[in-house]
C-alpha cells in the first residue's frame, strides 16, 4: 500500500491542477450563460479536497496506524460525494469524483488488510 499511496498522492496532486483550471472555466461559463449552475464551484471544492487528499496520502504512506487511512476515506469520500452531486454542466467532474471514490475504496481496503496483518502478527508472537 505504500507504493499505491505515493503514486496516488502524486497523481492526485497533478489532477488537482487539471480539475482546478477546468472548474474555473466551468464557473466562467456558468456566469456568462447565467444558467444558475454551480458545477464550477463544486469543481473547485473537489479540487481543493483532491489536493488535501494527495498531500495526506503522501505524508501517511509509511505510517502503520489507521489514522491516515481514515483521513483519506473522509477527504476523498467527501470529494466524491460533492463531485457526483454537483457536476451539472461540468460532466468531467464525474470522472474526477470516480478517481476520488477509488482512492477512498483503496483506503478502506488498506484498513481491512492492515487489521488482518496485525492479527496474524499478534498470533505469531504468542
Amino acid at each position: 500500500m505504500k507504493i499505491w499511496k505515493l503514486v496516488a498522492g502524486i497523481l492526485t496532486i497533478v489532477f488537482f491542477i487539471i480539475v482546478a483550471f477546468r472548474s474555473c472555466a466551468a464557473g466562467v461559463v456558468n456566469a456568462l450563460e447565467e444558467n444558475g449552475g454551480s458545477s464550477g464551484s463544486a469543481g473547485i471544492i473537489v479540487a481543493i479536497l483532491m489536493l488535501a487528499g494527495g498531500i495526506v496520502s503522501i505524508a501517511t504512506r509509511k505510517s502503520a496506524g489507521k489514522g491516515g487511512n481514515i483521513a483519506l476515506i473522509i477527504i476523498f469520500g467527501l470529494a466524491a460525494l460533492i463531485g457526483f452531486a454537483g457536476h451539472g454542466n461540468y460532466s468531467d467532474l464525474v470522472i474526477w469524483s470516480g478517481w476520488c471514490l477509488i482512492n477512498a475504496a483503496v483506503a478502506v481496503i488498506a484498513i481491512v488488510t492492515g487489521k488482518k496483518k496485525t492479527e496474524v502478527t499478534n498470533d505469531e508472537s504468542q
